[in-house]
């Protein structure tokens, strides 16, 4: 896009040069959650489909109810009626999710906050580490400062509220994706409809660690499946929450960190 910045219609060009290369286009875990992304996507998909191209996306959210709640929704509806016009809408779930399911539990999720499960956070990161590690250091990511608690070679250890709670951007946990293959994330408290900021940044940390494959312990006030009380974003955290129950499994933490 920065490339294209002062052309008249830069989606235009850039569903000309998707066509060049393929007529397919595929999407997982399709969704919108950022009113910049919704804009560009209604207009980007309205220029695909123009040009005939195959749509398969595979969502937890339904089509009608994509970037619910979302600041100028009334702007994305025409992609939504796109998405309904042009795509076979087929619901594959027969009530069992057999991800969850097959998954078997790595006992990285602490609960409740207590002594007993800091104590055990700090003893997973000086097995993981070998040492004790540096204690309280000052991380600079993009030019600002993040307080950590513990950080060794490739580990880090940080509270929820540095990382949710303050203002933070996706840029920074893009950041540490790539700089840390294991976080262990303290505290982290209940998101209730007056912490919607707070859920959608921890949507977003999320988001960046299973792409990049990060290891992640919490200790957390409850279980993950009542973390977020809120209601703005529930489809969301539906998606959330299933990845944060496969960053549990085996099969996951078998996999090689993205740096």
């Amino acid at each position: 896009m920065i490339e294209l910045q002062g052309q008249q219609d830069p989606l235009e060009i850039i569903a000309d040069r998707f066509k060049k290369q393929t007529d397919v286009l595929c999407f997982d875990e399709f969704f919108v959650s950022d009113i910049t992304d919704a804009m560009i996507l209604a207009t980007l998909l309205k220029a695909l489909f123009a040009r005939k191209f195959c749509l398969i996306a595979t969502s937890n959210i339904p089509p009608d109810e994509l970037y619910r709640n979302g600041l100028q929704r009334t702007r994305f509806l025409p992609a939504i009626e796109q998405i309904k016009k042009y795509c076979d809408i087929i619901n594959v779930d027969a009530g069992i999710d057999y991800r969850l399911r097959t998954l078997k539990q790595a006992g990285l999720y602490l609960t409740p906050i207590d002594e007993k499960s800091c104590h055990r956070m700090d003893e997973i990161f000086i097995k993981l580490a070998g040492k004790p590690g540096d204690r309280f250091p000052i991380l600079e990511i993009n030019h600002r400062t993040m307080p950590a608690i513990l950080t060794a070679e490739g580990i880090l250890s940080i509270e929820f509220k540095v990382l949710c709670e303050d203002a933070r951007s996706q840029n920074d946990y893009i950041v540490l994706a790539k700089d840390y293959h294991t976080v262990l994330l303290y505290n982290v408290s209940i998101m209730s409809e007056i912490h919607e900021d707070v859920a959608r940044r921890f949507i977003a940390l999320i988001d960046e660690f299973y792409e990049r494959k990060v290891k992640l312990i919490i200790n957390a006030e409850v279980a993950m499946d009542k973390l977020y009380q809120g209601h703005l974003l529930r489809f969301e955290y539906q998606r959330c929450l299933s990845r944060l129950q496969e960053m549990q499994s085996e099969e996951y933490l078998k996999l090689r960190h993205i740096a």
